[in-house]
């Protein structure tokens, strides 16, 4: 169940095709009740249109921007046009993880003995949304039960639904250490170093390989880019340092962003 009963006007919405006509198609909002929306020949597709059937067919699941919103008479003029290709796929996404977050409130609503209505409500009236507050379960617990106004064993159930079923993305970051010491100590100068190159950073996975002297290679995952960058120029100092005050030479290399993992 969506917080509000009608889309606003300039709102993306996801719908599936009803009925086609000659010069008009009728979807339903799968977001608000399954409501109905018209789409207008014009607003279908840019430039001139032969056949309607061409761009769009019954049972079919588009994206549109809400053009028009009339309470009164239960009218929602929609534009299939006016929404682009990365417009789509970032709101069907949306939606798909809507959809998940509704079967998790399930899951926690039977394991508490909440109602899904109250769930969502809470969820609603703090975020908007409901899959939002999932990532925050996982990644900011304390943050959740400060904020949302449930009890204490409802959030529990939500909380270890979210465990079992959200996966934060991560991304990488690496680069490489040039290490040269050509002091007796010389192995042992690049093993301390190379051991200061792993500090403990909540949320931040380091890995260090080697690649053939005088290069080891340093690889970072991390929730984000800036804690990923922040954490590679600290790792990579620490190393540095260690080699340049034993008298040897160092420096750090960094490579391109790796993605998401």
């Amino acid at each position: 169940m969506h917080e509000r009963d009608w889309p606003e006007e300039g709102e993306l919405v996801v719908c599936t095709v009803a009925t086609v006509k000659d010069f008009v198609a009728f979807v339903q909002l799968d977001e608000y009740h399954g409501r109905e929306g018209l789409i207008p020949i014009s607003e279908i597709a840019t430039g001139w249109i032969k056949y309607i059937r061409d761009h769009i067919s019954e049972g079919q699941k588009i994206v549109c921007k809400v053009l028009h919103v009339d309470t009164q008479k239960g009218h929602i003029d929609l534009s299939l046009k006016d929404v682009n290709d990365h417009q789509r796929r970032e709101k069907i996404c949306e939606w798909k993880n809507e959809q998940k977050a509704h079967k998790w409130i399930e899951f926690a609503a039977e394991a508490s003995g909440a109602s899904i209505e109250e769930i969502e409500n809470a969820l609603y009236h703090e975020y908007g949304v409901l899959f939002v507050p999932f990532e925050e379960m996982v990644t900011n617990e304390p943050s959740i039960r400060e904020k949302v106004s449930l009890s204490k064993e409802i959030l529990d159930a939500l909380i270890a639904v979210a465990h079992e079923n959200v996966k934060i993305p991560k991304v990488t970051v690496s680069g490489v250490l040039h290490l040269t010491s050509t002091k007796p100590d010389g192995v042992n100068v690049i093993r301390r170093a190379l051991r200061s190159a792993e500090p403990k950073i909540p949320d931040v996975g380091i890995d260090i390989f080697y690649i053939g002297a005088p290069k080891y290679g340093i690889k970072i995952t991390a929730p984000d880019y800036k804690t990923a960058q922040k954490a590679i120029d600290r790792a990579a100092a620490a190393a540095v340092g260690v080699v340049e005050r034993a008298g040897g030479e160092a420096k750090f290399v960094r490579k391109q962003k790796s993605g998401k993992v």
